[in-house]
């Protein structure tokens, strides 16, 4: 998508602007300075706007894409400088309220995820993933500010979840899964790290 808008950009900031055949694009400027602002983009030229591209002069900012025409964004792409994708928002409930954030890595797969569990804006669960692979998460239940959940995944499996029920901001309690589903309990009262059976 963001290749598409640079050439769009290009037809729209060049000459006097849109061209016939890139018709489908409508430039918006600031009345007052002549700045551009939107790129307003008809990808299927059926009449109705369904990718916004918000710029400052030449410089993407963000792209919405409301690709079924519902009226409601589904996608939210966040440039950073070099027109560099730094991050992806979604709806987890698809009713245009962006309430999550894929980041990708240098190779463009996704290696982190927050979401926003009571969809106010603010992160309460944070995944990390391998190659497309859950491989943790950190959840705040409390919402303080600080984990206070831990899971952890092998080979997308959950291995163990661990607790902290005392508010200090490390894990106390653990449950490991073993691979027929059975769990062990196990305790760290001093919070070193160190985990022993419960009793």
């Amino acid at each position: 998508m963001s290749f598409l808008v640079f050439g769009l950009l290009s037809s729209a900031c060049g000459g006097n602007g849109v061209t016939p055949a890139d018709a489908a694009i409508q430039p918006v400027y600031d009345p007052a300075t002549g700045r551009l602002q939107q790129l307003r983009l008809d990808s299927d030229k059926n009449g109705a706007v369904d990718t916004v591209s918000y710029m400052d002069g030449t410089r993407l900012i963000r792209i919405e894409i409301d690709k079924d025409e519902d009226g409601r964004v589904e996608r939210w792409e966040y440039y950073g400088t070099e027109r560099r994708l730094e991050k992806i928002g979604f709806s987890r409930a698809n009713d245009g309220k962006e309430d999550a954030w894929s980041f990708p890595g240098p190779d463009g797969s996704v290696v982190r995820v927050d979401i926003s569990t009571e969809r106010d804006g603010r992160i309460t669960r944070t995944e990390h993933y391998q190659k497309g692979v859950l491989t943790h998460a950190e959840d705040d239940d409390d919402r303080d500010g600080r984990p206070d959940r831990w899971e952890m995944y092998d080979s997308g499996r959950l291995s163990s979840v661990a607790f902290d029920t005392t508010h200090r901001g490390t894990p106390d309690r653990r449950l490991s899964y073993r691979p027929d589903g059975t769990a062990v309990a196990e305790v760290d009262p001093d919070g070193d790290g160190a985990f022993t059976r419960e009793p």
